[in-house]
């Protein structure tokens, strides 16, 4: 699945209904959260490995310029304990749109209704697109780096990204993805488990032992998009 769909969460084209069931998209979810796209996914099948979800996880295909992506639809009650997890002060939006997905408000019942999603529609279809085509240099520029490149340092990586490293670091620290400690910036467990961070260590050519914090590749990617909006240049 490729981290490009992350880019889908502005603003989703809603999906309300699977078969007959009435559902939330992941991607509608990520937008009334605030999130991205791949960030609902995780959680999502991080509750759903922990048996606190009532319906099996199902990934649904999308389109868009010709790709094809992945996303979950959820019932209400799922729907719910996922933002729950999220982000709790965005709870009451999601319960305000269950309320006109089941008022029947995400379908048109008349010609003028459904012209009007269709223009909608359209007009999400052009911003999703305007989006993308911005994203696309720094996307491309990252998938490459992520191709070919190595674990590097906070240092290395601020380069990489274009980020200010004091900034970049700032920002993870406020995060909490990485903390200090004994005077070594270190990554948090969680982090480090998923695989974007490595802690080297060993003895200089001084004799100094030194700890030393890496970006895997996985990292690299994860840093861009995450904070691309915030702290990534032009």
């Amino acid at each position: 699945m490729s981290q490009q769909a992350n880019s889908f969460t502005s603003t989703p084209m809603v999906m309300p209904f699977a078969g007959s069931v009435v559902t939330m998209s992941s991607r509608e979810i990520a937008a009334l959260v605030q999130s991205k796209h791949g960030d609902v996914k995780r959680s999502a099948e991080r509750l759903n490995a922990a048996g606190l979800l009532t319906a099996p996880l199902a990934q649904f295909d999308f389109e868009h310029n010709g790709n094809v992506y992945q996303e979950y639809r959820f019932n209400k009650r799922d729907s719910l304990v996922l933002v729950a997890r999220l982000s709790p002060e965005f709870t009451a939006a999601v319960v305000d749109r269950w309320q006109e997905l089941e008022g029947g408000m995400g379908i048109p019942q008349t010609l003028p209704e459904a012209l009007r999603l269709a223009a909608d529609m359209a007009e999400q279809n052009a911003q999703l697109a305007h989006k993308v085509q911005q994203d696309a240099p720094k996307v491309a520029f990252v998938n490459h780096y992520v191709e070919s490149g190595g674990a590097k340092s906070l240092r290395e990586t601020a380069k990489i990204l274009n980020m200010p490293e004091k900034a970049m670091i700032d920002v993870l620290l406020r995060d909490k993805v990485l903390f200090r400690q004994s005077g070594n910036l270190l990554p948090h467990a969680l982090r480090q488990r998923d695989g974007l961070f490595t802690v080297k260590t060993g003895t200089s050519d001084f004799g100094h032992a030194y700890t030393q914090t890496r970006v895997t590749p996985r990292g690299v990617q994860w840093l861009a998009e995450r904070y691309a909006s915030e702290l990534m240049g032009g």
